[in-house]
């Protein structure tokens, strides 16, 4: 079975945090959430998240996929984790998947990993940040080698559907999506 990590730091977008974690279990991935801090989360429109441990115990296994959700201040928080830029790093090196939403593709850009590849993420994050080395795109979706970013909130589901089929393939993908009885965005 796939395992996935899905980082919450105080201050996350909990519609990003909420539809990666969901769409991932409805495609069968073990899924752990774990806070940077050991507390219940408080997201930035201020819904209770209870991850599943603590990074610290977290970080004592092995995933196929990191997740970071966007939102702020919850995106500044991953970013500035040692912890998790470091794991960020190898998992890069061994080529799993490294991915994040909205803000936080800064934390992969900060880790390195965004490094001649395409990206996306909420208008005006990545531009700031000066990055010669990076093309953003603005798709709603991107994925460029074993990086995939996503836009905002409102491409939460299809940056969710991305990961799916990422570690399960396209048939797991449209499976679930069709589940969710909606138009699919491939169509």
């Amino acid at each position: 079975m796939s395992r996935a990590l899905v980082p919450l730091a105080q201050g996350c977008e909990e519609l990003e945090a909420v539809t990666i974690i969901d769409l991932l279990r409805r495609a069968e991935v073990d899924v752990t959430t774990a806070s940077l801090d050991a507390h219940t989360v408080v997201a930035s429109r201020g819904t209770r998240l209870v991850p599943d441990t603590d990074l610290d115990v977290a970080l004592t296994r092995e995933y196929d996929l990191i997740a970071l959700p966007g939102g702020l201040p919850g995106a500044d928080h991953l970013a500035n984790d040692e912890r998790l830029m470091s794991r960020i790093q190898s998992m890069d090196a061994d080529g799993r998947w490294v991915c994040a939403i909205c803000a936080a593709p800064a934390a992969l850009a900060r880790a390195g990993v965004l490094k001649g590849k395409r990206a996306t993420a909420y208008p005006g994050v990545l531009e700031a940040m000066n990055l010669s080395d990076v093309t953003i795109t603005g798709a709603p979706v991107e994925v460029d080698g074993n990086v995939i970013t996503g836009r905002g909130p409102g491409t939460a589901m299809d940056f969710a559907l991305a990961l799916v089929e990422a570690l399960r393939g396209p048939d797991v993908r449209k499976a679930v999506e069709e589940k969710l009885v909606r138009p699919s965005a491939r169509e």
